[in-house]
């Protein structure tokens, strides 16, 4: 009985401080001795419960281009002859520069050509990396011969060293069957030149080049406490600078913590953080932009098809949890979850899809 009135007195005060709201009318009578008088309708607004999604979201500034940019230093000996524009692309095969007024020719893989391959018999990663691309351009090298120990690489065959010279003969290079370093370039694959550091007349040997990837992307400074809401994977919206807001996927998470030491408190620079890479799902969508300020929507936590209300509908009761009302005054026992946008999610014994409830705005 004393829990009965204590839900009654906090009802009581839920209409009294919604008398002010428009909407569904409650009428509500208290008796104050004989003379008492019916009080006048109080009028309370309603909200509807609905089946919805939830989504737990933060937003972000970042900076849309080509992504981090990197040195590409010459090798060998020469002159540099010719040196590419910005913005140019770099292609297998196709060459990037000259050296002695002779092309340097793109090859794609991660070690580069730091000796003469010249003599059968010698293994190493380089030479895999000058098998794999004769042969993505048809050339036949023979079976690959791979007797070292995971990582060693390829050996350099009579069959390789035979590929490299009709490459060099098709490609109007001297067909010596050997490579040096210098005489071609390797690149993690497609590139995009940025910046071109080296004038014609400079040592082959000095920094040629910045180049970056060839797909636009969003870098996303996120705090390093934070970065653990965000996985590789997860879908993001980007607001471009024309109000347009485009989808985007998250596909790398950076590995470098940028500030948030001593010295930065000091100058109150901000505190420490990952950069998080967006890409956009269609390149499309940023064909016209090559760089621009944009914000990054991240949907940290999401909860799917379960009952939400405006937060404002809650009803704190006296002895813990909350309640929501309905327009007859009755109250419902909810429990809740998620809160995002406004708005709570709710669950409750007679709780439905479409139910009405007093909310205070």
């Amino acid at each position: 009985m004393a829990r009965r009135s204590r839900v009654a007195v906090a009802l009581s005060t839920l209409l009294v401080v919604s008398a002010t709201g428009a909407g569904t009318v409650v009428w509500s009578h208290t008796h104050a001795g004989r003379d008492s008088k019916a009080t006048a309708p109080l009028r309370v607004r309603t909200a509807t419960v609905t089946r919805t999604d939830l989504a737990d979201s933060r937003t972000l500034p970042g900076t849309l281009g080509f992504g981090r940019s990197h040195v590409l230093k010459g090798t060998g000996q020469g002159i540099v002859t010719q040196v590419p524009k910005p913005g140019a692309r770099a292609s297998r095969e196709k060459s990037l520069y000259r050296i002695d007024d002779r092309p340097v020719p793109v090859f794609f893989g991660d070690t580069p050509f730091f000796r003469t391959l010249a003599k059968t018999g010698v293994r190493g990663n380089d030479v895999s990396v000058l098998a794999d691309n004769l042969r993505a351009l048809g050339y036949d090298t023979g079976s690959a011969v791979t007797a070292g120990g995971p990582g060693e690489g390829e050996e350099f065959t009579p069959a390789l060293a035979a590929a490299l010279k009709r490459w060099q003969h098709d490609t109007g290079q001297d067909a010596t069957g050997t490579l040096a370093p210098g005489r071609a370039v390797v690149l993690p694959g497609p590139v995009r030149v940025d910046t071109v550091e080296a004038q014609p007349g400079d040592a082959a040997d000095a920094a040629l080049l910045t180049y970056t990837s060839t797909v636009k992307s969003v870098t996303v400074p996120v705090e390093a406490t934070a970065v653990g809401t965000i996985k590789s994977g997860d879908k993001a919206e980007v607001t471009l600078p024309d109000g347009r807001t485009i989808r985007g996927t998250v596909t790398t998470l950076g590995r470098t913590v940028q500030g948030g030491t001593a010295q930065d408190a000091a100058q109150q620079t901000g505190p420490a953080t990952i950069d998080v890479t967006v890409v956009p799902d269609r390149a499309a969508d940023v064909r016209h932009l090559d760089a621009a300020a944009v914000q990054v929507r991240f949907d940290t936590t999401t909860r799917k098809g379960v009952l939400a209300v405006p937060v404002s509908a809650l009803v704190a009761l006296r002895e813990g949890g909350y309640a929501l009302q309905r327009p007859d005054g009755t109250l419902i026992a909810v429990t809740t979850g998620m809160f995002a946008g406004g708005l709570v999610e709710v669950s409750g014994k007679g709780l439905t899809d479409g139910s009405k409830v007093v909310t205070a705005s």
